[in-house]
């Protein structure tokens, strides 16, 4: 394997790393704001990677989406994945609060990863493409900087899908549960526990092309005109 194919997976891993543990640490950081201090007594307000590791979500899924296509003769996949959901006591949240206070809890990771990939995009209109001239160094972060804008969009845009279990179904619910229509915030805790199953689904298929990487493509274009 080149160097360059090196650098292109470090930097891939390290951009996801930024990606999903932050997007974790702020939906605890904003529940804690509004007087939840459960995820920072369980020590999950920390940048220390290992705590937020999940097997499925942060190892197995990148890992498969990204060296898979490689296997089969093509090039290397996006990547994706998720952390360990940082612990949040919602109806602690949501006494202190109200139901805005749970929904901005939800959408906290969300506007993370597309604040990151704003500043990354602008980063990147700055930088000159790398030549074979240039240092290691400088072609890592270029490579870096790309995949923390690809990654943080691509978080982005999937967690607003309403996936039960996932950040855009907390919104949902608790927008439904706002205005009293429980069917649509009942509908949704009941199937929390095919979330994953929902996720596979979407990524092992066609799906993936309209309900993620369409929007992915679109929302990068204008992020870098």
């Amino acid at each position: 394997m080149e160097s360059i194919d090196l650098l292109k997976i470090l930097a891939a891993v390290l951009a996801l790393a930024v990606a999903i543990i932050g997007h974790e640490i702020m939906h605890g950081w904003v529940a804690y704001m509004y007087g939840d201090t459960t995820a920072k007594n369980a020590g999950r307000l920390s940048i220390n990677p290992l705590i937020h590791v999940d097997l499925v979500g942060t190892i197995i899924v990148p890992a498969t989406m990204y060296f898979l296509p490689m296997l089969l003769g093509g090039e290397s996949g996006f990547l994706f994945g998720w952390a360990k959901p940082v612990p949040i006591n919602t109806a602690t949240v949501i006494r202190k609060g109200g139901y805005n206070a749970a929904m901005q809890v939800d959408l906290a990771g969300i506007v993370y990863n597309f604040t990151l990939a704003a500043f990354a995009s602008i980063a990147l209109v700055s930088m000159a493409q790398p030549t074979s001239a240039d240092s290691l160094v400088y072609i890592f972060l270029y490579l870096f900087v790309m995949q923390l804008l690809i990654i943080n969009v691509v978080l982005g845009v999937f967690n607003l899908l309403p996936i039960p279990q996932f950040d855009g179904a907390h919104f949902v619910m608790h927008l439904a549960l706002k205005y009293k229509v429980n069917a649509i915030a009942e509908f949704l805790y009941k199937n929390e526990k095919y979330g994953i199953i929902i996720v596979l689904i979407i990524l092992m298929t066609p799906l993936k092309d309209y309900l993620l990487l369409m929007p992915v493509q679109t929302i990068i274009s204008l992020l870098l005109s």
